[in-house]
């Protein structure tokens, strides 16, 4: 199987800027996107067939195995295979840091999984002193507790962080994601609406491009269309979906969306003030930006709009002045704030605030 070359679609997160490398005797792959930690694994997968042809593979649960088990097997030589790939999900639950494992031993809870009554941790510290030519250790975890093994993992082979990207690098890595994987161009202002739909998990981006690829059939691309049809809204959307409501200026329908947000869907009210706060610092800059005379491009990059809400906060942003935007800006925070301290009925504000954005917005200048 040959190497991924330069080009390749594979994410590449800012912070893991040291490459990977078939001599890496450890890797660890830590954060919550698991879809990239998959793809960080299958590209070490790919790196040890070049340097080694077959190896042997053995997987272990960070959660269960213990930690004597897993060094014995990186240290131990193959039967078959000259070089092993040692996988180690949820790393960070066997690999707790030094703070946890005083608490848990003053709470009498010492995991019995420990050998000889050394903390994993320890032993694993130890083995990365010296570890193994004929094996490579990959951790995966989706949190990490940092500690002197990080710098001693550096020292042999390399940290890779797995987070989620920004929408804007989300965008670009799925513009990149479905033409080399899925065969489909796909423009940015469609990329933008999908990432808006999605979210920037790597993962369901990757599973919508092959639903929208495959429904696409002999067309070269994924149209806006497809993606209005075929890729549904994440469950905060049916929040967030008021804020088209309130950019219309009409207020007995804004008011009718957020009942239903409340009495139907039983959305939190707090939600919907995080989406009410979250419009008007948006209309706050944007009409900032347009009583400056500021280019479009400029705003939108500043206040990070994408997807199809961006056109329609410029426009709203057009038709209110900086004052008027600030005020609605400090009435949001001021709501929020009460209706965390419990001060007045929060859905009681929260309708007030929807008479007040509708109405403001109804008007032009």
């Amino acid at each position: 199987m040959a190497k991924r070359n330069a080009n390749s679609d594979s994410p590449k997160p800012d912070a893991a800027k040291k490459p990977l490398d078939a001599g890496h005797r450890i890797i660890l792959l830590c954060g919550p996107e698991l879809f990239l930690a998959g793809e960080f694994t299958a590209h070490i997968r790919e790196m040890l067939t070049a340097a080694h042809g077959e190896f042997d593979t053995f997987q272990f649960d960070g959660a269960t195995a213990i930690a004597a088990d897993i060094l014995d097997e990186c240290r131990s030589y193959g039967l078959m295979q000259q070089h092993k790939l040692i996988v180690v999900d949820n790393a960070d639950q066997l690999l707790k840091s030094s703070k946890d494992e005083e608490e848990a031993g003053a709470a009498g809870e010492e995991d019995d999984r420990n050998r000889g009554g050394i903390p994993a941790r320890a032993l694993f510290e130890r083995y990365a002193q010296s570890p193994s030519d004929t094996a490579t250790l990959v951790l995966r975890a989706a949190k990490w507790n940092k500690g002197k093994l990080d710098a001693m993992i550096e020292k042999v082979g390399a940290i890779k962080p797995c987070e989620e990207p920004s929408p804007a690098v989300a965008m670009k890595w799925a513009m990149g994601r479905s033409a080399k994987r899925h065969g489909k161009t796909i423009r940015e202002e469609v990329a933008a609406e999908l990432v808006d739909r999605t979210g920037c998990s790597l993962g369901r981006i990757d599973g919508e491009l092959a639903k929208l690829a495959a429904a696409a059939g002999e067309s070269s691309g994924i149209t806006i269309e497809l993606v209005d049809e075929l890729v549904g809204r994440r469950r905060e959307e049916e929040v967030w979906g008021i804020q088209h409501m309130l950019l219309s200026g009409d207020a007995a329908a804004s008011l009718a969306h957020l009942r239903e947000i409340l009495d139907v869907s039983r959305q939190p009210v707090q939600l919907v003030g995080w989406a009410y706060s979250d419009l008007c610092r948006k209309l706050h800059g944007a009409a900032q930006g347009h009583a400056l005379k500021m280019n479009p491009f400029a705003v939108t990059k500043a206040m990070k709009l994408w997807g199809s809400s961006k056109d329609a906060i410029l426009g709203a942003g057009a038709r209110i002045s900086p004052d008027a935007a600030r005020r609605l800006y400090s009435a949001a925070i001021e709501a929020d704030a009460r209706g965390k301290s419990g001060l007045g009925d929060p859905e009681r504000q929260v309708e007030r605030l929807t008479v007040q954005i509708a109405g403001a917005l109804a008007r032009r200048r």
